[in-house]
């Protein structure tokens, strides 16, 4: 029997002992989530400063979202889609207005999304574009982070996703992101391009923000040769960016968009794609689904978690503090060797670290801000993310940003 009152070590060592090793987290052991913080089992406060890869956006625990899981876990949590329910109707009203499209099609988590995504470009391409069967292809970028399942790791270029997994999936070509010229080229080379798949901001990558205009270019060109653009943004989505959607910030309207993460403010698993008519209308019963996709537990968790965004203004927090954020950390980055750059947009943000990737620095600043109170990993060595609940005020937000600087500096 697991003690209620286990220490961190304990804890550590039960996760060590029982579980696969698919993770190097942090050392630190929480029990308790609200708002904008987190505390370990020792009961020391921390503020949270990945928002489980900007799932929570909302606030750990938000009240109006806890109180639509409760309420619906006591009365319905899964039907499967063999029959109806008396949620999912409504909550794919209120999502494909809420976001401005036709159709959705429910999921549970953000890898699911992207393989629900590429399948219904392909058939699309199939049905609707006279592709040849089995012979479509997807342009993708390199450096991208779409998930983990066998297919997906297939386009990916990181060798710890990649190496003894294979053998891979055919069909997808990898260029460089945010060059339009490659772009251009790989639509060109084929006839059976079938869509252009793209995180707006390769988040797991480091924060690579694109060039301005990258966006709309890249689907116009979509547009000129007759490909789907397709937008993942299960991490850039709801808010993160300080816009609804990471593409808003240049008006782009994806033909196929994909939201995990944040759609159910990180309470419960929530995934899906979006699409109009034309697009969605290919997939028939019995082509694609889940069990668990669309459940009333989900559906229910999805409408509160969206409402609090619009009701909080959680984008217009999200612009204006993550200006404030990088304003604040590149006047310290002139004065400080370690940080070699800083960049984001809203508050979706990255310090480089003036030491090699394969440097332990990053990591090791991480632990010495995890030892004053604020939480944030490490991504590809040299890079700190950093991304907050979005329901952060001003004040909040200059604390922990005095907190990252003592950190750096006495490091």
């Amino acid at each position: 029997m697991v003690s209620e009152t286990l220490s961190s070590e304990q804890a550590i060592e039960l996760e060590n002992n029982y579980g696969a090793h698919n993770y190097h987290p942090l050392p630190v052991v929480l029990s308790k989530g609200e708002g904008v913080f987190v505390w370990d089992v020792e009961g020391k406060r921390y503020y949270d400063f990945l928002s489980a890869y900007s799932a929570v956006n909302q606030g750990h625990c938000h009240p109006k979202i806890i109180k639509a899981l409760t309420e619906q876990a006591s009365t319905l949590t899964l039907t499967s889609r063999a029959f109806y329910n008396d949620v999912l109707g409504a909550y794919e009203k209120f999502a494909t207005e809420f976001f401005g499209f036709d159709k959705i099609l429910p999921m549970n988590t953000g890898a699911e999304a992207v393989e629900t995504a590429i399948k219904l470009c392909r058939k699309y391409a199939y049905e609707k574009k006279g592709i040849p069967e089995n012979e479509a292809e997807i342009i993708v970028c390199k450096n991208n982070f779409h998930g983990r399942t066998t297919t997906i790791i297939s386009f990916s270029n990181d060798e710890d996703a990649r190496k003894n997994f294979g053998p891979f999936t055919k069909g997808f070509i990898k260029i460089e992101y945010d060059n339009l010229k490659a772009l251009e080229e790989a639509l060109n080379s084929s006839n059976n391009i079938a869509g252009f798949l793209v995180e707006p901001i390769q988040g797991e990558a480091g924060v690579y923000v694109p060039s301005e205009g990258y966006l709309s270019k890249a689907k116009a060109l979509c547009e000129k040769h007759n490909v789907l653009f397709i937008a993942d943004e299960v991490q850039t989505g709801v808010a993160r960016t300080g816009q609804l959607l990471a593409v808003d910030h240049e008006n782009v309207k994806p033909d196929i968009l994909i939201l995990g993460k944040a759609l159910s403010g990180g309470v419960y698993p929530v995934s899906a794609v979006f699409s109009n008519n034309e697009i969605m209308d290919v997939i028939k019963p019995g082509q694609h689904g889940s069990t668990f996709g669309g459940n009333p537990l989900a559906c229910k968790v999805a409408i509160a978690a969206l409402k609090v965004v619009k009701e909080e203004n959680l984008a217009e927090n999200s612009e204006k503090l993550g200006k404030l954020f990088r304003s604040e950390l590149q006047k310290f980055a002139t004065s400080n060797k370690l940080v070699k750059l800083v960049r984001g947009k809203g508050l979706l943000n990255a310090i480089v670290i003036n030491d090699s990737e394969d440097s332990s620095t990053a990591w090791d600043i991480c632990i010495k801000l995890r030892d004053n109170g604020l939480l944030a990993k490490p991504t590809h060595g040299n890079i700190i993310r950093f991304a907050p609940p979005l329901v952060m005020n001003e004040e909040q937000l200059l604390e922990c940003v005095s907190i990252i600087k003592k950190t750096i500096s006495e490091f």
